[in-house]
């Protein structure tokens, strides 16, 4: 989960992918996420995050991207200027942005509602992001930092051991705070789960 991330408030690991029915396929896995993270980590665009559920044969489209960013589901671009001349700027979101998507899908799978969405992932989901993107910055420093001379092998062996347990220590953490957030988010909902009410998140998978 950490190169420089990952990641975010959904879906991985054990919370990983599967497979929907028949030929198409539900959620993205923790392995995938983290790739789509470390290749992404500067940003990307709303084309290319729909071209990632597609090539897995995940349905999204462009136009139910906007809708979650209109929701306020997921967090709007930035501008960065393209490269080379006179090519103008384009809008990029955090790539975080497939995990949190990954996660809402899950969410909808599930039977909760858009408000009851909305209401998780603006009580919990922006603090877990951040958490997990600290940690992973912090971790990724502490890697970088042991490739320096000044660490002989054999410090640099029982240094890079202990990184290697702190990242499975962290991953595990952060997949029980995101469990007991689902827990402590989910009970006053569930009298309204799989309803098919108005606000029903059906319209947006």
């Amino acid at each position: 989960m950490y190169a420089a991330k990952p990641r975010g408030g959904g879906g991985g690991g054990s919370r990983g992918g599967g497979s929907g029915g028949g030929h198409e396929r539900r959620f993205l896995s923790e392995d995938e996420l983290r790739e789509i993270e470390d290749s992404h980590a500067e940003g990307i665009s709303a084309a290319q995050v729909v071209e990632v559920f597609a090539s897995r044969r995940i349905r999204f489209s462009e136009a139910t991207f906007r809708k979650y960013v209109q929701q306020g589901l997921l967090p709007r671009s930035r501008r960065i200027g393209r490269k080379g001349k006179n090519r103008g700027s384009m809008g990029v979101y955090p790539a975080r942005t497939v995990r949190r998507i990954n996660a809402i899908k899950r969410l909808m799978v599930d039977g909760y509602t858009i408000e009851q969405i909305q209401d998780q992932f603006l009580r919990h989901t922006d603090l877990l992001e951040t958490v997990e993107e600290n940690v992973g910055e912090l971790l990724g420093r502490f890697e970088e930092e042991l490739k320096e001379p000044r660490f002989d092998k054999r410090t640099r062996h029982s240094l890079e051991r202990e990184l290697s347990e702190a990242r499975k220590t962290a991953d595990d953490l952060l997949a029980r705070i995101e469990g007991l957030s689902r827990r402590i988010a989910a009970p006053k909902h569930e009298e309204f789960r799989s309803t098919g009410a108005a606000g029903s998140a059906e319209d947006l998978l």
